[in-house]
């Protein structure tokens, strides 16, 4: 009890001597709910990352879907060609390669000729002739050689646009626009120039819009002004050094071929100075002559190729607007009307394509022949099935991916037949045989590093030993597979070991506790059970190679290539490569193309995942 006693005491005493030795845990209301909004605040930043991560995936999904749609359609003409005989098959045998000798594009040019009978000149039929692609023979050549009965008849065939038509009907070239009219418009003839007249002032908002676009133009080249002083400034500072220069040479009696050189330079920063003076001069005259029309009020306005390109579409015509006033247009017939009647309101009206012709690979003329086709039901947008059936062009419209999907899968079979055996076995000795000693150790740390190594690395060590020692053919999936492997093998070594290494010791005491070797139990037990780990390495290691790019450049496999390759030493590309070789392009019809070639390569890699998830899932065994 007097223990007792004393210990209260003592107690009580170290309390009133501010016995502060320990601190007891806050459990107060106040802290327990300051913990939970700090949990809460956690959680809500790990979502909002989650959200911004997948934001951006979403966005830069939805721009490569956006941009690739385009590429999934083709636009096709149609055409009623005529087939002589007496120039396809004279001697009437039917034999097939007299028929495939024939000249096809002849008679599509003619067939062109006819649709458009007021087509002439040179330089207009060859405009004409650039409508469609230049496989169209080729197109008509199947046909003849498929059916040749329709040898002597009218055949009507379906060839591809060019990729300028395609391009333009996608919008891609440019926006269009419809002005509606509401009053009577009238053809005239005055002094062998058409004109049209309306009974409203149906022209005066494109007369208002032209003026506008008239100011925009002198701001733009407001900014073309500025640069050009900065130049004239620094023109004007090296023409005053090498003045400088020039003088201080001369009055020190330098060399005389260092007076020459100071001289010359002298002379081309003159040079320089005026021809940026005289530019400068041109702008700033097309500047006030644009502000000068875009505040004049009233009058006739022309059009030229900087501005908007205005066609009215008459009685079966289309007319491009040259001049313009509030009442009345000076036209270009781009395809003539059917008759000069009157055209009430409602029935006519004026097409606007919004990017300058200058800026168009287009030009009126051509986009007027389009215009006519599609009034006459001669043009259609179908789907693109040659994008994915076709080998790689130069031509967009018949570019497609069918060569380097092809050269992609017979690189990978080399990559997998190579790195997939190599692979587990190097995992299985390391792992279950190998001593531990420093050679071991050695080349352990090696397989990590390699797994780590730039991936053009690789393609250099191909380029060397493979190419350049044994001479093996370049741009062959036989290369590109043996490299990729060398690349592909410390992602399966390591994913192989893992798996390995997550086989319960308990499975190996139970195998050699039954009499089996320690071969029996890798073989029999251990690698079985590793498999699905071992198969989800090797999937995500081969889909890793199926992107890659830069070791298929070091070994040729960036060369163009038209046919499909049709085995392991053909030339071939791979899908990477196609895409990397199409960005390059400065074609618009390939940037699409590029786009709709990745969305296949991220198809074929999303598969390949989820396959090693489904094997995984397929396989796995849980202890």
């Amino acid at each position: 009890m007097t223990d007792a006693a004393l210990t209260n005491g003592s107690r009580g005493q170290a309390a009133e001597t501010g016995a502060a030795s320990y601190r007891r845990p806050d459990l107060s209301e106040a802290r327990l709910r300051k913990r939970y909004r700090a949990e809460r605040r956690f959680q809500i930043f790990g979502a909002l990352a989650i959200g911004i991560a997948a934001a951006v995936l979403l966005i830069l999904l939805g721009r490569i879907v956006t941009e690739a749609l385009p590429a999934f359609s083709q636009n096709y003409i149609d055409f009623q060609v005529e087939l002589p005989r007496e120039e396809i098959d004279p001697d009437g045998t039917n034999d097939p390669a007299v028929l495939a000798r024939a000249r096809y594009g002849t008679l599509i040019n003619n067939a062109l000729y006819e649709r458009f009978p007021n087509v002439s000149g040179r330089t207009d039929r060859r405009a004409l002739r650039a409508l469609v692609s230049s496989e169209a023979s080729e197109t008509l050549r199947a046909d003849v050689l498929a059916d040749p009965s329709i040898i002597g008849t009218t055949h009507s065939v379906w060839v591809k646009s060019s990729a300028d038509v395609d391009v333009y009907r996608k919008g891609l070239m440019s926006d269009f626009s419809r002005q509606e009219t509401n009053g009577i418009a009238s053809i005239i003839e005055v002094d062998g120039t058409t004109r049209v007249l309306s009974t409203s002032n149906d022209f005066a908002e494109i007369l208002d819009s032209i003026k506008q676009e008239l100011g925009e133009l002198a701001e733009r080249l407001q900014i073309r002004v500025t640069r050009l002083d900065r130049g004239v400034a620094a023109a004007r500072d090296q023409l005053a050094d090498s003045s400088t220069a020039l003088a201080d040479a001369q009055a020190s009696g330098a060399a005389e071929d260092v007076v020459d050189r100071l001289q010359n330079m002298v002379a081309q920063a003159e040079a320089s100075l005026a021809s940026l003076q005289e530019r400068r001069s041109q702008v700033k005259e097309q500047i006030d002559d644009y502000e000068a029309r875009s505040a004049r009020v009233g009058g006739a306005e022309a059009l030229t190729e900087q501005l908007p390109s205005y066609l009215i579409e008459m009685n079966g015509g289309l007319l491009k607007i040259l001049e313009i006033s509030n009442t009345e247009a000076t036209v270009e017939p781009l395809v003539p009307p059917r008759s000069d009647a009157d055209a009430p309101a409602g029935t006519w009206d004026i097409f606007v394509i919004e990017t300058p012709e200058s800026q168009r690979r287009l030009p009126d003329r051509e986009a007027a022949w389009v215009w006519s086709l599609e009034q006459s039901d001669q043009i259609e947008t179908r789907f693109n099935i040659s994008f994915f059936t076709d080998g790689n062009s130069r031509e967009p419209e018949q570019a497609g991916i069918w060569g380097a999907v092809v050269g992609s899968f017979l690189t990978l079979v080399i990559t997998l037949l190579l790195s997939f055996p190599i692979g587990v076995l190097a995992a299985v000795y390391l792992e279950e045989f190998a001593p531990k000693n420093r050679w071991t150790d050695l080349i352990e740390v090696n397989i990590n590093n390699l797994a780590a190594v730039p991936s053009i690395v690789f393609g250099l060590l191909g380029l060397a030993v493979f190419l350049n020692f044994f001479e093996l053919p370049r741009s062959a999936p036989l290369v590109g597979g043996m490299v990729l492997a060398l690349m592909t093998l410390p992602t399966i070594i390591i994913a192989s070991r893992a798996a390995l290494k997550a086989v319960p010791p308990s499975i190996r005491e139970a195998a050699l506790g039954m009499g089996a070797s320690k071969l029996q139990v890798m073989t029999h037990h251990v690698l079985p059970l590793a498999m699905p780990g071992i198969l989800t390495g090797t999937i995500i290691g081969m889909a890793q190679a199926l992107g890659e790019t830069a070791p298929l450049l070091m070994i040729g496999m960036v060369a163009f290539v038209v046919d499909i390759p049709g085995g392991f030493t053909d030339p071939a590309s791979v899908l990477p490569v196609q895409i990397f070789m199409w960005a390059d392009l400065p074609e618009r019809a390939f940037v699409a193309k590029t786009s709709a070639a990745i969305m296949v390569l991220l198809g074929f890699l999303i598969m390949m995942n989820a396959l090693a998830v489904l094997l995984r899932k397929r396989f796995e065994r849980r202890w």
